[in-house]
C-alpha cells in the first residue's frame, strides 16, 4: 500500500510541505476529480479514490476531509490558471476586452469540461458547494476580478460607479454561456460558438445605451440585487482572507 516516508522534522527546520507529500496530495486530487467526472459527484466517495489510488483512508482526509475540499481545489487551480492567462489581456474597447475574458474562460475550461458537466448540479444548485458559495468566493472574486477590470481599464470605460457594476454583470453573463457550453450537445460545441458570435455582434449596440440615463440606474439597481441574491457573501469572505 501507498504510504508517506514521514521522518522526524530537524529543529530549526521550517514547517511545510515536503515534495513527496505534494506528490501524494495531487495524485489523489487527479483520482478524485477524475472519478467526479466519470461517476458523479453523488456517486465518487473518498472510500473509492483512496481504493484507487491505494491509500488508507487516514491518508487521504489528511490531504482532502470530504469532497467539498476536492471541489475548492479544482475551483482554486481553474481561477488562478484563468487568472494568469487573461493576464495577457490587451487595452481596448471594454466590448473586445470582455469577448477576450469570454473565450479565455473557455479555452481555460475546455480540458475539464466533463468533469465540470458531471458537477453542474454542485456548480450552480449548492448554495454552500457551488460557485455562489462562502467557500468559493475567493476563487470566484479572482474570475469576477477579471471580468470588472476588462471594463473599468478599458480606453472606453464607463465612469467607475458604472463600470465595476457593468463588469460584474458581463461575469455573469459569461458564467451563463458556461452554462450553456456545458449543456451544449452540438458537433464541436458549435451552438456555442455560435452563441458566442452573437454576443459579439449586439455589444456594440448595448455599449451605445450605457450613454442613456435609465439604463445605467437600471443595471446599478439590478446590480445591487445581484450581490445581495447571489454574492450575499461578499463582506464576509473578504473579510476573511
Amino acid at each position: 500500500m501507498f504510504t508517506e516516508n514521514v521522518k522526524p522534522r530537524g529543529r530549526g527546520r521550517p514547517p511545510g510541505q515536503t515534495a513527496q507529500g505534494a506528490a501524494a496530495k495531487q495524485r489523489l486530487y487527479e483520482i478524485a476529480v477524475r472519478r467526479m467526472a466519470k461517476h458523479g459527484y453523488e456517486m465518487t466517495t473518498l472510500r473509492d479514490v483512496a481504493r484507487e489510488a491505494w491509500v488508507s483512508v487516514g491518508l487521504l482526509y489528511r490531504y482532502f476531509p470530504s469532497k467539498r475540499a476536492v471541489i475548492f481545489a479544482l475551483y482554486d487551480e481553474l481561477s488562478a490558471d484563468y487568472v494568469r492567462r487573461a493576464a495577457a489581456m490587451r487595452p481596448g474597447k471594454w466590448r473586445d476586452r470582455f469577448l477576450v475574458a469570454l473565450n479565455t474562460s473557455l479555452e481555460v475550461l475546455e480540458p475539464h469540461r466533463m468533469t465540470l458537466r458531471a458537477l453542474i448540479p454542485v456548480l450552480v444548485g449548492d448554495p454552500n458547494e457551488g460557485l455562489f458559495g462562502r467557500h468559493a468566493a475567493f476563487s470566484r472574486f479572482r474570475v469576477q476580478g477579471v471580468f470588472e477590470h476588462a471594463v473599468v481599464d478599458a480606453s472606453d470605460a464607463p465612469a467607475r460607479g458604472l463600470a465595476e457594476p457593468v463588469g460584474r454583470l458581463l461575469y455573469l453573463v459569461h458564467l451563463a454561456v458556461l452554462l450553456w457550453w456545458l449543456l451544449d450537445k452540438s458537433t464541436k460545441q458549435r451552438a456555442t460558438t455560435t452563441l458566442v458570435a452573437l454576443l459579439q455582434q449586439i455589444l456594440p449596440s448595448t455599449a451605445l445605451t450605457l450613454r442613456l440615463p435609465f439604463v445605467r440606474r437600471f443595471i446599478v439597481s439590478v446590480d445591487e440585487l445581484i450581490r445581495e441574491a447571489l454574492f450575499g457573501d461578499v463582506v464576509e469572505a473578504r473579510s476573511e482572507r
